[in-house]
Order: C-alpha cells, then structure tokens, then sequence
C-alpha cells in the first residue's frame, strides 16, 4: 500500500489526454541548419514540453557556432567522433560516450574528422526543436546536406537566428 507523505509523494495519476507518441519515419522533419542535418524525432508537443529529442548527422567540418542557453543539453555520441568546447576547453567525443552540457554553458561541438558523425541530442525543457524548424531548411532526409547558402542567403540566416536567439533562451558566443 503506497503512503503519501510530504517526504515522498505519491505519484499523481495518469494524465489520459496525453497520447502515445510515434516518430514514423515518413513523417519527420529533417533540418538543414549549419551544414547539418536535424530530425525531429520528439517534440516538446509530445512531451508537454518537458523535453525534445533531435537526431543530429554532422558531416566533416560540420557542427553549429559557439553558444549558450538556458536549458540542459545531453548528446549521446553514435557514431563517428566530435570535437567539443565545453568553457573554453577542448576534448574529443567519441562513439559510444555521452555528454551532458549544464544549462547557461559556453559551448560548440565541431566534426574534425573526415567521416560523418551521427549523435541523439536531447534538450530539457523542450523548445530548441521549434528554434531548429524557423531557421532551418527542410530537406528529403536525415542525412540530406542542406543547400549551400550564398554569401547574402548565409547572412540573412545568421540576422534571422540572432534575432530568435533570445526567444528560445539562446546567445551566440564568440568563443565558447
């Protein structure tokens, strides 16, 4: 028999207007953002907003710009190997390993390796997926490479992302 005490509390019953959530493959969004390519696999819909759960492909070269949010960030390394700044300090990431990135961190991850690296990223709470969906690019699939931008299509991109940057408890950094 459980016992409810303010120590430990019970936990609260099921809540049935919450749905079952399936990620069929045929139905989601992939991004094409930073030379990368996100898919969506959880959204913050499906999980009242507790977390989002994005499937990263980062090719060679590939990996977003130094930066810092409010939320806590895990990366589960698939395959392939990363390099990451966490504070300023560099260390590589390899298959396998997992990194958890505390909320309000300086970081960047960067692919400086010549093969495809692949990686789950997990955010909490959610709402980077829906940051990801305004300044992507959709593409045909999880490993598609978005177009390349010109010159002026790459700065709009950047003004675009520095303006939204705040609404999703974001900030670009110099250096991480």
């Amino acid at each position: 028999m459980a016992v409810d005490t303010q120590e430990h509390p019970m936990v609260p019953p099921d809540d049935p207007s919450r749905k079952l959530a399936v990620g069929k493959v045929e139905s989601l969004r992939h991004i094409g953002l930073v030379g990368d390519t996100y898919t969506i696999t959880v959204t913050g819909e499906d999980t009242a907003g507790r977390f989002c759960v994005i499937d990263m492909h980062v090719p060679p070269g590939g990996g977003p710009p130094p930066h810092r949010h409010d939320f806590e960030e895990t990366f589960i390394l698939l395959e392939g190997e990363l390099e990451a700044t966490f504070r300023g300090e560099r260390s590589t990431i390899k298959a396998g390993e997992t990194v958890t990135i505390p909320a309000n961190a300086p970081h960047r991850f960067k692919n400086v390796s010549s093969q495809p690296a692949r990686l789950i990223c997990i955010c909490s709470p959610a709402g980077q997926e829906k940051f990801f969906m305004e300044i992507g690019v959709p593409v045909a699939t999880r490993t598609t490479a978005a177009p390349r931008p010109s010159e002026e299509q790459q700065a709009a991109l950047m003004k675009k992302a520095l303006e939204l940057a705040p609404r999703y408890r974001t900030e670009f950094l110099r250096e991480a």
